[in-house]
């Protein structure tokens, strides 16, 4: 049985390496959220408090991708988590897709009721509202960008004030139409098209979730290329028992067992094999089991 001997801390931690781009992310919002709340009951605009409920999840899902961040990036005490803790960061993203749902459900539910109704609108401090709530989103939106392509969390984090940013385009685009109308109608069909595209972005980001608590192979990894690899390390005649999958964002993880011709070096078989799975196919952590070719007694399971 061989691997490759690695550690998985801070520095190589894609989460880890952005905590303080989430930190500073979650003080911004988590800052404005209490305006934007304030000045949503003041003015009775729909779109604007669809905005501060959607900007609540953010403030509550940055929070969970900075506790996950230092949960994943903590040596394991007990023993009992061999491969430690770096799923917490992928229920964290869990916990984002089911905010954006919820509060997408709100602000449907909402806007629906309010259609046919006469409720009053005050446009003045949704349109400074929204370009305050602009300013700020895209500033995140800045800190979280280069992070969001390395770590799911991150990403969940990122998609939130994706969102976000649309919610204040559109509130801006709200307190505009009634203010030159004068119908509240705008707002509640601008209420309607964010809580439609906050849930779009939650499915988009839940079926990546779904796919590594899932093990699915690793997006844009193809297991048959990956055996086919395996198969061509000199000395080896057969594999089996291929598993792919994710631990966390960038860390790809195999087990294989290598079936190797008679007089076969086992040691230039594990090297190779281990390095053609980090270089060529970005696996972080791989456990090979070699067999000589009498071996017997290594039956194939089912999944």
């Amino acid at each position: 049985m061989g691997g490759n001997g690695h550690s998985h801390g801070v520095g190589s931690h894609a989460g880890g390496r952005h905590r303080w781009r989430l930190a500073v992310s979650f003080a911004m919002v988590g800052s404005f959220f209490v305006v934007e709340l304030v000045y949503g009951l003041l003015s009775g605009s729909l779109a604007l408090l669809s905005d501060a409920g959607h900007m609540a999840a953010d403030v509550v899902a940055l929070g969970a991708a900075l506790v996950a961040t230092r949960i994943a990036t903590r040596p394991d005490t007990t023993g009992r988590r061999t491969y430690g803790s770096y799923r917490a960061e992928v229920f964290a993203s869990l916990l984002s897709v089911l905010l954006m749902l919820g509060v997408s459900v709100y602000v449907v539910a909402e806007a629906i009721g309010r259609i046919g109704g006469d409720a009053e609108v005050d446009s003045g401090p949704m349109l400074v509202v929204g370009v305050l709530g602009l300013a700020v989103n895209v500033a995140a939106l800045l800190l979280l960008r280069s992070g969001a392509s390395e770590s799911l969390n991150v990403k969940g984090a990122y998609l939130e004030v994706v969102a976000d940013t649309a919610g204040s385009v559109g509130v801006i685009l709200a307190g505009g139409l009634v203010a030159a109308t004068g119908q509240p109608l705008w707002d509640t069909l601008v209420a309607l098209a964010i809580g439609a595209f906050v849930a779009v972005r939650a499915v988009a980001l839940g079926r990546e979730v779904f796919a590594v608590l899932g093990q699915h192979v690793p997006t844009g990894m193809d297991q048959a290329a990956v055996a086919d690899d395996l198969a061509a390390v000199g000395g080896v005649k057969d594999v089996h028992d291929l598993h792919l999958w994710t631990l966390t964002s960038g860390m790809n993880v195999a087990t294989a067992h290598l079936v190797t011709a008679d007089r076969a070096d086992s040691h230039a078989v594990l090297d190779e094999a281990r390095d053609l799975l980090r270089d060529r196919h970005g696996v972080a952590h791989a456990t090979l089991q070699v067999e000589p070719a009498e071996h017997t007694g290594c039956e194939r399971v089912g999944w």
